[in-house]
């Protein structure tokens, strides 16, 4: 097979089009190209006022690819294609009585435990909130009535913080063996659309998702693994710090010596209490700040100019960054184009802000973390627990000047910059539900935070212009961009660096950032749980 990449064509090209470039690009006789599929494509919107261009990166066949590969040796365009097929490590002996343990159901422990299933390791999923179905209402209890449950939210539940996003499935992370191929193919196999397999910046929505989600849940069920709700681990049985089982809320014990701890960001009990029990834990760096809203208009016309609106090209996203005076980084996280900003505490008594999109995208806000990053040594000293403090507080101080009742701090663009409190709103209407309360949001951040906001902004304004509106709105806080320590692990075996058979893995480990590199870091755990338990077998 061959890979033929930077294949442009116009944004509007007929849909037989891209076979005849291939044959024309490569030189071929039309019968010799037997099959190609698209990889990948993107756009390139540089010259968006005269001409947005598709690239391709195409997977061919030919009658005869090592004679076209020759042709083309000095082409770096022209390359024989990588194989993407996922191969599975191990397979369960039928004698295997272990079974191993997976604490967490969002993205990473959804893949590590399909993974195990699908090598017939029929683990066992403990999560502390409810399936995808009653999960949603209760997310909508919160948002709709004011009313929270500490167990099943935005954070806790089937899906985990990503499923009330934007599905986004996209990632920087290195992936050489192709992981995220899998996790695409696996979502495209339980009902998400096809082209999340090649567009540059694929994304579900969360509608959709919760309907993979479930689905992807029964296939480890049908493959012999076990699905517990509200199960709640409060502690793990350990024996000279090597892993025997986990403990429950309601007391029961369930036995392993191999425990994937795939927690989401937001853990923070669970954080307690692995510290207690000793589990090496470090503080890592993360970011804090605000959601900023624009009409979704806006973003597209500066982004796509004369196709600001084409079917083809969809909702704008951006992203950016901008390094203050006081030596801070501030920058865009977690766009949701055409989408809203949510209520995500998971806690009584405090606010949290985060951005869902649905599939569709069509919704009049853009909507985008702005954040500063933060890092221990610097802004939260002191033991390996403190960012979850400093979250605490934050959170804490927003409710209350939010009106303690979930509604959220919010203030005008034009009124941050100028540092007075808003008192109405313009024609950029506020999309969080529960609601607003507008004030100062010189208030709800510490002084260093609302300095590298305040320059940033105009800074950004002249990156996409109207960025910077008066009317824009800011909507407060930002807390649980990601997880703020890492629950540190051995590079080889993946385990914790000092309690035999924990394997911490994807966002609340530190250890991912996002759906998609939650995902890959569940399968490669799931790969070393496998080649261990055959290693313990004597297999």
């Amino acid at each position: 097979m061959i890979r033929l990449s930077e294949l442009s064509l116009p944004l509007d090209h007929p849909e037989g089009a891209l076979r005849d470039a291939i044959i024309k690009r490569l030189n071929l006789v039309d019968e010799t190209l037997q099959d190609f599929f698209v990889f990948k494509r993107s756009y390139d919107a540089r010259k968006k006022n005269t001409e947005i261009t598709f690239v391709y990166i195409i997977h061919l066949t030919t009658s005869n690819d090592e004679a076209v590969l020759a042709r083309f040796a000095d082409d770096v365009h022209v390359k024989p294609a990588p194989d993407i097929d996922y191969h599975p490590v191990a397979q369960a002996p039928a004698n295997l009585t272990e079974r191993p343990i997976v604490v967490g159901f969002g993205p990473c422990g959804l893949f590590a435990a399909l993974t195990l299933a699908q090598m017939g390791f029929k683990p066992i999923v403990l999560e502390r909130g409810r399936n995808v179905r009653q999960r949603t209402k209760d997310t909508w209890a919160l948002w709709r009535n004011h009313k929270l449950d500490t167990e099943s939210n935005v954070q806790y539940g089937e899906g985990g913080a990503g499923l009330f996003s934007d599905g986004k499935l996209y990632s920087q992370v290195k992936d050489p063996k192709f992981y995220g191929r899998k996790v695409m193919n696996e979502f495209v196999r339980a009902g998400a659309p096809e082209e999340i397999l090649y567009v540059s910046k694929p994304h579900i929505g969360t509608f959709r998702l919760t309907g993979v989600v479930a689905k992807m849940r029964e296939e480890i069920i049908a493959l012999g693994g076990e699905i517990r709700f509200e199960s709640k681990v409060t502690d793990l049985l350990l024996d000279d710090q090597k892993v025997q089982g986990v403990r429950l809320a309601d007391g029961s014990e369930l036995h392993s010596q191999h425990v994937v701890l795939a927690l989401g960001h937001s853990a923070r009990d669970t954080f307690r209490m692995l510290n207690k029990q000793n589990v090496f834990i470090e503080p890592k760096p993360f970011a804090i700040g605000f959601r900023i809203e624009h009409p979704q208009s806006l973003i597209d016309k500066a982004r796509l100019g004369k196709y600001a609106g084409h079917p083809e090209l969809g909702a704008a996203d951006y992203k950016l960054i901008h390094h203050a005076k006081n030596g801070r980084a501030v920058y865009s996280f977690c766009m949701c184009p055409g989408g809203t900003v949510v209520a995500a505490t998971s806690e009584e008594g405090r606010v949290v802000t985060n951005g869902m999109s649905q599939y569709s995208r069509n919704e009049r806000n853009a909507n985008s973390g702005i954040v500063v990053g933060i890092n221990p040594e610097q802004d939260y000293p002191g033991g390996v627990l403190a960012g979850v403090e400093l979250q605490e507080r934050l959170e804490a101080a927003a409710y209350k000047l939010g009106g303690s009742d979930y509604k959220a701090p919010a203030q005008l663009v034009g009124d941050f910059i100028k540092g007075k409190p808003s008192t109405k709103l313009g024609e950029v209407e506020p999309s969080y539900k529960p609601g607003i309360q507008l004030c100062d949001l010189a208030d709800a951040l510490p002084d260093y935070i609302i300095e590298a906001v305040r320059e940033a902004l105009p800074a950004f304004g002249k990156k996409i212009r109207g960025f910077d509106r008066d009317d824009a709105i800011l909507t407060g806080i930002e807390t649980r961009t990601s997880s703020p320590i890492r629950i540190t692990r051995d590079n080889e075996s993946f385990q914790s660096l000092n309690t035999k058979g924990l394997y911490p893995a994807g966002e609340g480990a530190g250890y991912a950032g996002g759906i998609l590199s939650a995902g890959i870091d569940g399968i490669k755990v799931a790969e070393a749980v496998a080649l261990d338990m055959l290693k313990q077998q004597g297999a």
